[in-house]
């Protein structure tokens, strides 16, 4: 499932964040991410090399990552934690401390989080979501 709308955007990255993206990319390759529902490391953003996380249908696309100089970064979702989030914009940062030993950005000392904020009217209406 796509979560996404044309001009629309449900997630975005830090200046940190990105460039603690760019120095994970040039050692494992293209990466991705999954929000977590709450299994191993809470809710923050799982980010692994693709093709370490299978996505599948009980997944939903929440869109991509603009960073400069890569590729765009996927990011996804459980569909059923979809449900309790789908009226929130998501900023990927990052800070210091230890995250999950899943995600490639433990060994360096930092974890990404999760910042939110609800969504505003027009992004509402994008995404389908302003009441009739």
């Amino acid at each position: 499932m796509d979560a996404g709308a044309p001009g629309a955007s449900r997630v975005a990255v830090t200046a940190e964040a990105a460039s603690l993206l760019r120095r994970l990319t040039a050692t494992h390759g293209p990466l991705m991410f999954h929000q977590s529902g709450g299994c191993c490391d809470g809710s923050s953003p799982m980010c692994y090399p693709v093709g370490m996380f299978r996505t599948g249908a009980g997944d939903v696309h929440l869109g991509a990552l603009a960073v400069d100089g890569l590729d765009p970064i996927e990011v996804y979702m459980s569909a059923f934690q979809f449900e309790y989030w789908k009226y929130t914009h998501l900023t990927i940062d990052v800070v210091d401390g230890r995250g999950s030993g899943f995600s490639v950005e433990a060994p360096e000392g930092k974890r990404f989080l999760i910042r939110s904020r609800m969504l505003d009217e027009t992004e509402l209406e994008a995404f389908g979501l302003l009441p009739r």
